[in-house]
């Protein structure tokens, strides 16, 4: 995936959840739409450097979309996040379609947005002829020695979708929970019990009840006025 119109600056703050203040090296500061609902814990980090992209659309009421954040790294580097939850199935539809994902490789009829009983998952595919189930969650919250973890702040909407991948997968289906890692600096994904333990037992319940979980982290590689963002390689997922 490709963006385009990228320019850089610093995070002043983030607000009413849609909304963030960048600063430009030129001083100006601009009003840009944060397209991330949750609590962005790890990434709201005032006086980092952010990456936005410009859209010239006289629908929209912002110009100015925050994509991307610099981050620190406990070995003194730097890491990529991507922000925008907003592209994360787009990015996993790019990586199922290249094949990239080993374990669903070969799927073909894509299908996104999928009604199941009261829930709504993110893809239906065909896998060696067999219906597949694909709920994509994008993890971002890193902690310490690149442990990332899921979800920053209580997720009863995911529990929900938990509960309907083991209801699948008790009844004979192929159900897959997939996080997409977006943040350079994570090398493992766990449930987050210290945050949401019910979310962490529910997790463990999918698991005994059949349904696989996999984490593929993204390479974000960000360019003046143009990043591109793709799911490279497979993390381990640790359930205690």
């Amino acid at each position: 995936m490709k963006i385009s119109f990228l320019r850089t600056g610093t995070l002043v703050k983030r607000y009413k959840r849609f909304l963030a203040d960048i600063t430009f090296a030129t001083g100006e500061t601009v009003t840009a739409h944060c397209a991330n609902t949750g609590a962005m814990r790890g990434l709201n980090q005032p006086g980092a450097t952010v990456w936005l992209s410009y859209h010239n659309n006289p629908k929209r009421k912002l110009a100015w979309s925050w994509e991307l954040i610099e981050l620190p790294t406990a070995t003194g580097g730097v890491a990529m996040a991507s922000i925008n939850t907003a592209r994360a199935n787009a990015l996993v539809r790019e990586a199922l379609e290249a094949g990239v994902i080993s374990e669903l490789a070969g799927g073909s009829h894509i299908r996104p947005e999928v009604k199941v009983g009261d829930a709504r998952l993110d893809f239906e595919l065909q896998v060696d002829h067999c219906h597949c189930f694909v709920e994509v969650k994008q993890v971002t919250l890193l902690e310490e020695n690149g442990i990332g973890y899921f979800p920053d702040a209580v997720s009863v909407r995911g529990l929900k979708h938990l509960n309907t991948l083991a209801t699948l997968a008790r009844h004979g289906k192929r159900a897959v929970l997939l996080f997409c890692v977006a943040h350079t600096g994570i090398n493992e994904v766990r449930p987050a019990a210290h945050i949401d333990p019910a979310y962490a037992k529910g997790l463990k319940d999918a698991i005994q009840s059949g349904v696989e979980v996999l984490a593929y982290r993204c390479r974000i590689d960000a360019r003046e006025k143009q990043a591109e963002i793709a799911l490279a390689s497979a993390l381990k997922v640790v359930v205690e």
